[in-house]
């Protein structure tokens, strides 16, 4: 993709962010980009937040399941940065209005005590480096009209992140394979949603191992502190004003959100 077309798209982004106005899918007009052209745009709309005083806390991975794999046609996931001014803790307040068209997704969130960079992290390092999990939530949302997005536009729309509500803190649970930690996901009381953690790439643990070598192959290493997503444990569920959402993660507790804005 030519210098001035990465720098137009991520302009497009930068300015759908700032006025809630969503854009046309990049793929519309060019629908051989791919995944490479999608993180050169990303690249340089991080490096426009990050001149506004923002700025990276972590990462998030996306597409970290099969269905939404073969969605999009890929074999892999994708990832995008966390930024600082989108983090939450539980029991947030946040507008409806501050978002385009936001969805919530539940999902299993690690703390880094320790830096990895690829390639070759494998999944028990991975485990070792990492000194917190949190039970979180992901408000997904897209800078694109509709949610029309191929691979290359949610790439560089951020992976389509929005915001994070994160739980307490814990030291990861001994003896706790958290393939198997179920999840409970309710809207205003009633249950929409069911997971556990082998939705993400089969292993929490391995979405982080994942991340490590392919940042690695970038140049990037995760470092310590910073935060890591692991991908939704059930399909997004449309977040509405007035809405409360509650996660509750076997052995890892709880999250809640809470919607403002006129319903």
């Amino acid at each position: 993709m030519p210098d001035q077309d990465i720098a137009s798209r991520a302009r497009a982004l930068y300015e759908a962010r700032a006025t809630g106005m969503p854009v046309a899918p990049f793929t519309d007009t060019d629908p051989t980009l791919g995944m490479d052209d999608g993180y050169a745009v990303q690249q340089e709309l991080v490096r426009l937040l990050l001149a506004d005083g923002d700025h990276v806390v972590g990462y998030k991975a996306g597409l970290t399941s099969v269905p939404m794999q073969e969605m999009f046609g890929v074999d892999t996931p994708d990832y995008g940065p966390v930024l600082a001014s989108t983090v939450y803790g539980s029991g947030a307040r946040v507008s409806r209005e501050s978002f385009i068209s936001p969805k919530v997704e539940a999902e299993i969130v690690f703390r880094l005590g320790a830096p990895l960079k690829g390639p070759r992290v494998t999944t028990a390092e991975a485990r070792e480096a990492v000194s917190e999990v949190l039970a979180g939530l992901e408000i997904v949302d897209s800078r694109i009209v509709d949610w029309r997005i191929g691979l290359a536009d949610t790439i560089a729309d951020l992976a389509s992140n929005g915001a994070v509500v994160l739980g307490t803190p814990l030291a990861p649970p001994a003896g706790v394979d958290l393939r198997l930690t179920g999840m409970v996901f309710r809207r205003d009381g009633e249950l929409v949603a069911t997971g556990a953690g082998a939705a993400a790439l089969g292993d929490p643990y391995a979405v982080v191992a994942w991340l490590a070598n392919t940042l690695g192959a970038r140049g990037v290493a995760l470092e310590a502190g910073q935060l890591v997503m692991t991908g939704a444990l059930h399909a997004a569920v449309p977040m509405r004003a007035g809405d409360s959402f509650v996660a509750e993660f076997d052995r890892l507790g709880s999250v809640t959100l809470h919607v403002d804005g006129a319903s």
